[in-house]
């Protein structure tokens, strides 16, 4: 008999919509002192209900990113405006600031990937296999991976079932993969092909860990995927002293 798919939980989905209006602010679609859509035309946008809407609503407003004024709507503060941790492009300037962030990522990151062994469920199991999916297209296809490498590790996050990890990955946003700062047009040569490859076969390695719920393996996996990263880049630097 077959099972019926896993229903998303509402929380799960005002983190969703949290993520989508929170790009738009990020990426200046929604802009300083506009006024966000009416609870209804979000609600048919996303198709979520009143519940969902006014939890991610309360969400940004915890996030300075948004503010309610009674009897009028709900508008934004900008980006800018909000206290919450971030790293500016500017601080991706150079291989070491790239190192720096890998090393803070080694920390958030390889935790996450062990939670997310104990607690993924079906669905987180199957966010992951999409993603991994499109980064193995985009590679194989001579595309840029850099958004879907972005959500793979953004959906690691959202297995641990803790919103602050997931969060926390949101707002650094897909910058903190460094190709996407010091290699943006870089071509797909035969090398760089097998390179990505290499990546690729990690990412499978903390994917098999976490589906086979097996933590520390997947803190390993994880662990050797971003300190192979960072290594290279030592490398580099080293190669330009």
């Amino acid at each position: 008999m077959n099972q019926a798919p896993a229903r998303r939980r509402p929380r799960t989905l005002a983190l969703e919509l949290v993520d989508s209006l929170g790009d738009r602010i990020r990426t200046g679609q929604l802009q300083t002192g506009d006024k966000l859509p009416t609870e209804a035309a979000i609600m048919a946008e996303f198709e979520v209900s009143r519940t969902v809407v006014r939890e991610a609503i309360s969400k940004l407003q915890a996030a300075r990113l948004v503010e309610t004024r009674h009897g009028i709507g709900t508008f934004v503060l900008g980006a800018g405006d909000a206290p919450s941790f971030k790293i500016t492009p500017e601080q991706f300037s150079t291989l070491q600031d790239v190192i720096a962030v890998l090393e803070l990522r080694i920390g958030l990151e390889t935790e996450a990937a062990g939670l997310a062994a104990q607690r993924r469920s079906e669905a987180n199991l199957t966010a992951l296999r999409k993603a991994l999916d499109a980064v193995i297209a985009a590679v194989e296809g001579g595309h840029d991976s850099v958004a879907a490498d972005f959500q793979f590790h953004l959906e690691i996050a959202r297995a641990t079932q803790n919103d602050h990890f997931a969060e926390l990955m949101s707002t650094l946003g897909s910058q903190i993969i460094p190709r996407s700062r010091l290699e943006p047009t870089v071509d797909m040569t035969a090398e760089r092909l097998a390179y990505m490859r290499r990546v690729n076969a990690e990412h499978e390695s903390i994917l098999d860990a976490i589906a086979s719920q097996d933590a520390e393996s997947a803190r390993a996996a994880m662990r050797t995927h971003l300190s192979n990263s960072r290594e290279r880049r030592r490398k580099a630097q080293a190669l330009l002293a």
